[in-house]
């Protein structure tokens, strides 16, 4: 605790919403905390407005800082794909610091500290580096013994030798070499040492080998023949192609000397454009892209006939000073050379990511945006405009829409002109309209490519476990359909339909860790419930405005741990939490210590046995002495105590029961493995003095000659705890007969005596649960959808959000206007991108329905308003696809052949022949089209017909000049 105790609620609240305020500065230290955890501290001091009115309870106290969400199972690892807000919270130094010391933190976990970095080159950005990399290091005498090590992408490959050095025990006079490892006879040597990791385009898990100079002065890798060619730092085309290398165009400096291949990937006869791209770290999206983007012909018959060179603009200031379009030309040129059936896109790579720091890293990304943005860079890198003009835009003002269209186009043009405005660029018209002037405004825009909605049924499937009130009913797990933008009542509402129970008897709840960690108001969305979620609905008793006789309580169950895990802690003790929580009716007047006793016991029949009468179960069998289950301030409550076993049989019969779920965490195939005890669940207790020393006494401290008279000991007691339950409260509940204060915002915990848990509590009863004939439903049966209908809902008229007004020229005032899209002109070449993927705040969801698109003739005459003669219809040459959920899966591409109009498939650096028929899938993302009679293709070749399917055993130059295999010049294993 911190020095002086811990503030008020109301200054921490203020101090850490200041520390939530503060930018990012490079170099500083912040912490990832857990978003449950971080959202009951907000609960307790009261930091949104709506959590106010119930600041400072103590039943809210979050507790020690648990971060045990964020962990892979029985690892300190964190999670893949967390997400920023909707799992963690990043917290600045001092604002940890601060929350450490009033909280604490549960044992056995570590702060989990994080660094500012800094991205890219000429647009940076700061960003909290959650995932730091981890290298694979080993020595170049033992590659298969690998050690993983932790760095920042912000590291140098000095600090990665430093603790290479360290960890391999060798001196710092002794001189030594590092060399990146890309496959098993592929290295390339890092000799900048001030690069880097992340400029010198390594990626989580690259093997690093280091090498010692031999005695006699030579090294065990004999250095390879260096490359001649290097792109020049005025940007000047050059013969050589250096996509295998690491050199940048940045004043022409190069991460290291070249390594090699052998003749089997060069001298030899491959089909142009059939080159696989490796995969150097989660690349798979830009992969795809790039695939897509090489097989459209018109875009790289201009790059591979170095037209580009003619028009690159270096000085443009929206553009990245050539470095895209030189990058992307080269790789175009190596892939339409016919020299290798694969290359390694590290060059492009490394410009996307000095320009785009969202690409920099080697995290999954998304293959759209890397197209657009791709698309995006080349045109400004082309842009036959040096100088841009001001354009004034015009309104409407009721003019033909044609007058306005071509007046928007020619103004377009005066500022964007190049290879992509000739190829992809296409014109949309805007019509808004303000619900309440009815002004309409009408705008024509240009477009790049067409993201359509995908229509399909607002629903979800939501698993829930029912808990009934009646005691001998076990708990039901249901699946349910809900709507995806519904509220908590709606779950509810469908659930009554099977339980025949009024949804106002209803209490949903988010259960973790064995306690309640979010009990839902009616009118909180559905969206914020994740699937990973436990969620309980209890039955409870009717409520009624004029009856206030009865309150449900949340009740928890604790055991006694058999070691302390917070000895060094006096205000902690030895209590964990265990099984499901309950909501227990009780009457809110004249509900006594044992009234609440034998509610509660009523509540566990059925999976809990009652001893008989006569059955001393608490009498050590071994020593026939008594144990002590109570703690000493429980000692002198229990004198007045009676004989508690009779009263049950009669009290059992009259009291309302509550409600207890299943297993926490079940992922409802019945198993136990949710039931783990929570090592970050401990609380206050007071522990007899008397046990602590080894000795034993009964419930009242009688000797031996007093146990004629000694009543029967409870099977547990009660204590009142914090909503984590890992902490007591002051208010005791005493067992004097006298009525206890009990309310609804109220946690008491049921601690059990472990000798009478073991005897009576039956873990396998209490953990069981029925299946719903819902949960053996198959899933919904999904329905087929037409680009058509795609099409259609696109160009439908809709009415912006609440959170998207527009601003009304005539009304003077933002208006929930209508809005509706047209296609006035299309381009040559159409992109078509599927929005399969939605995201918020609390919900992430992708559409893995199936779009069936034509691979041929796809007409959209009927979308095209200009009455154009252009012709309309378009031939499919490209398909982006997704596998895979939302944070990771795979991207592969199909695309069709302008040489031989065969279809192909490339998945990394693997290509082979496929068939048009595959191209629909349910994995299709992004569909590019080539307008019919644009492009001519040449006659196939008998040798362009060949399947491909490459290999990355051999060794590869990365300088991308062919080198004949030497014993002077190898450097392989």
């Amino acid at each position: 605790m911190a020095e002086g105790g811990v503030p008020d609620v109301e200054t921490q609240k203020t101090f850490i919403a200041n520390q939530l305020q503060k930018p990012l500065i490079l170099g500083e230290t912040w912490y990832i905390l857990d978003t449950k955890w971080f959202k009951q501290w907000k609960t307790f001091v009261g930091y949104d407005q709506w959590d106010q009115y119930g600041a400072a309870e103590p039943s809210s106290n979050p507790g020690p800082i648990d971060n045990k969400p964020l962990y892979e199972e029985e690892s300190k690892k964190l999670k893949e794909h967390l997400i920023d807000e909707l799992d963690y919270t990043l917290m600045p130094d001092e604002g940890w610091d601060k929350l450490l010391s009033w909280y604490g933190m549960v044992q056995g976990q570590e702060p989990q500290a994080r660094k500012v970095i800094e991205e890219g080159v000429y647009s940076k950005s700061l960003k909290v580096e959650v995932y730091p990399w981890t290298m694979k290091i080993c020595e170049n005498s033992k590659p298969d013994e690998q050690i993983q090590k932790q760095f920042s992408r912000s590291d140098t490959i000095e600090q990665l030798e430093k603790v290479m050095r360290l960890e391999f025990n060798i001196p710092d006079n002794k001189e030594v070499r590092l060399w990146n490892r890309y496959m098993t006879n592929m290295y390339e040597q890092l000799n900048k040492k001030d690069n880097t990791l992340q400029d010198a385009s390594l990626y989580n898990g690259q093997v690093i080998v280091l090498e010692q100079k031999n005695d006699d002065g030579t090294w065990p890798r004999q250095t390879p023949q260096k490359s001649t060619f290097t792109s020049s730092a005025s940007g000047t085309s050059s013969s050589s192609l250096s996509t295998r290398s690491g050199n940048t165009y940045g004043g022409g400096t190069s991460y290291g000397s070249s390594s090699y291949y052998d003749n089997g990937h060069s001298g030899g006869s491959y089909t142009p454009g059939l080159c696989g791209l490796s995969n150097i770290g989660n690349t798979c999206f830009m992969n795809s892209a790039i695939q897509c983007m090489s097989n459209v012909p018109k875009l790289t018959e201009y790059f591979t006939s170095n037209k580009w060179a003619e028009e690159i603009n270096e000085d443009n200031p929206l553009g990245m000073h050539g470095e895209i379009a030189r990058s992307y030309a080269e790789l175009i040129q190596v892939m339409w050379s016919g020299k290798y059936n694969f290359t390694i896109p590290r060059n492009f790579k490394y410009s996307v990511g000095r320009f785009a720091p969202q690409f920099s890293g080697y995290q999954q990304q998304d293959s759209q945006e890397l197209m657009a943005f791709l698309l995006d860079g080349l045109h400004e890198d082309l842009n036959r405009i040096k100088k841009k003009p001001y354009v004034e835009l015009k309104d409407a003002n009721n003019r033909p829409d044609k007058e306005v269209a071509n007046e928007a186009w020619d103004c377009y043009k005066l500022r964007n002109d190049s290879i992509i405005t000739d190829i992809f660029h296409g014109l949309l018209k805007s019509t808004v309209q303000c619900p309440e002037c009815e002004k309409i405004s009408v705008t024509f825009d240009p477009f790049c490519y067409l993201s359509l909605p995908m229509p399909v049924k607002k629903e979800r499937q939501l698993e829930i476990f029912w808990v009934p009130m009646d005691p001998f009913k076990k708990p039901v797990q249901f699946k349910l359909t809900v709507p995806k933008m519904g509220i908590v009542s709606d779950i509810c509402e469908v659930l009554s339909q099977f339980v025949n129970v009024d949804k106002n008897c209803m209490v949903v709840t988010d259960v973790y860790n064995h306690r309640f960690h979010k009990t839902f108001l009616m009118t909180e969305t559905i969206s914020q419930i994740l699937d990973r979620d436990d969620i309980f609905v209890y039955e409870v008793p009717a409520r009624s405005p004029n009856d206030d006789s009865q309150v449900v309580v949340s009740i928890y169950m604790r055991e006694e741990r058999n070691k302390p895990m917070y000895s060094n802690q006096s205000h902690l003790g030895t209590y964990q939490l265990f099984g499901q929580p309950l909501m227990l009716p009780v009457p809110r007047r004249e509900c006594s210590y044992d009234t609440l006793y034998n509610l509660v016991l009523h509540r566990f029949e059925r999976f809990v046995q009652v001893p008989k009468d006569e059955d001393k179960w608490w009498v050590c069998e071994e020593e026939s002495q008594d144990i002590d289950i109570g703690s000493s301030d429980e000692l002198e409550d229990n004198n007045s105590a009676t004989t508690h076993s009779q009263q049950q049989q009669q009290q059992q019969q009259n009291h309302t029961s509550g409600d207890g779920p299943i297993c926490n965490g079940d992922s409802g195939n019945g198993d136990d493995s949710g039931m783990e005890i929570s090592n970050g669940e401990s609380t206050t207790s007071e522990t007899s003095s008397d046990v602590d020393n080894g000795k034993f006494s009964d419930i009242n401290g009688q000797s031996d000659s007093d146990k004629e008279i000694e009543p029967t000991p409870r099977l547990f007691k009660f204590s009142i705890v914090n909503s984590y339950g890992n902490s007591e409260m002051d208010y005791k509940l005493k067992d004097d007969g006298s009525s206890l204060k009990i309310g609804s915002r109220m946690y008491i915990s049921v601690d059990w005596n472990h000798i009478a848990k073991e005897k009576f509590y039956v873990d396998s009863e209490a953990e069981s649960f029925e299946i719903h004939e819902t949960m053996k439903c198959k899933p919904q049966k999904k329905v087929v959808i037409q680009l058509n209908d795609c099409l259609q809902l696109f160009t439908t008229t809709e009415k912006l959000g609440e959170n998207d007004p527009w601003y009304c020229p005539e009304c003077k005032k933002h208006q929930q206007a209508t809005k509706k899209f047209d296609i006035w002109s299309l381009p040559d070449t159409l992109i078509i991108h599927l929005k399969r993927f939605s995201y918020n705040r609390y919900w992430r969801d992708k559409i893995d329905a199936l779009v069936e698109f034509p691979a041929r003739d796809l007409d959209l005459r009927n979308y095209v308003i200009s009455n154009s003669d252009e012709p309309s219809v378009y031939d499919l040459i490209g398909v982006s696809n997704h596998y895979g959920g939302l944070g990771g899966g795979h991207y592969t591409a199909y695309c069709k052949h302008s040489e031989d109009d065969s279809w192909y498939y490339y998945d990394d650096s693997s290509v082979s022949q496929s068939s048009e028929e595959s191209t629909v899938s349910k994995a299709a993302y992004v569909l590019v089209y080539q307008r019919r009679g644009t492009w001519k293709s040449n006659t196939p070749s008998a040798s362009s017909t060949a399947t491909v399917t490459c290999s990355e055993d051999n060794d590869i130059d990365i300088n991308g000049t062919d080198i004949k295999p030497s014993d002077d010049t190898m450097d392989c294993n």
